[in-house]
């Protein structure tokens, strides 16, 4: 079903619904959250929340795109969450670095880096890279415009592969894929 018929299907339907958006929308969400989280625990907690907002909420949803709505649910909900801990950096991933590398193929070193980085360069990355969306979409996301999202990928790129080559005494070349 196309995202735009979930959607006016999901602002106006009952838990039925939440299960299919749930089955179509879970794993894409609980990747995205423990991209910015860096704690699979605390993702799946952010993704059951958001998901239950998305629900709570769904009479003020206007049923176009589905997909950024939930993905900006929970981009601010893991920000929050960060907020909360007040930790800005990256933790150790708990039980999710296997995951990242046998779904992505990170190394060791690349997941290194990303821990550098602050969670909102984390999450344009995953954005840009992982989930290669469009700088409007992200947009539609982070409430930022796609001119600022630009340079600010740009600029977080630029971050991880000085993390890399810092880390691991690469040369630029070895790093220009990232």
């Amino acid at each position: 079903m196309e995202d735009i018929n979930l959607g006016k299907k999901f602002a106006t339907g009952g838990e039925d619904v939440l299960e299919e958006i749930i089955n179509l929308y879970g794993e894409k969400l609980l990747r995205y959250a423990t991209a910015i989280l860096c704690d699979y625990q605390e993702a799946e907690d952010i993704v059951q929340e958001s998901f239950l907002s998305a629900y709570r909420n769904r009479d003020k949803f206007d049923g176009d795109n589905l997909s950024a709505w939930l993905y900006k649910i929970t981009y601010n909900s893991s920000l929050n969450k960060l907020k909360k801990r007040k930790i800005f950096y990256f933790s150790e991933i708990r039980g999710e670095e296997a995951l990242y590398k046998e779904n992505k193929g990170l190394s060791d070193e690349t997941l290194c880096a990303l821990r550098k980085l602050k969670p909102k360069e984390r999450a344009l990355l995953y954005d840009r890279i992982m989930d290669d969306r469009s700088y409007e979409e992200i947009s539609l996301i982070t409430g930022i415009s796609p001119s600022t999202l630009r340079k600010q990928y740009q600029r977080a790129k630029e971050k991880l592969a000085k993390y890399i080559n810092f880390e691991y005494g690469r040369k630029e070349s070895e790093y220009e894929k990232v």
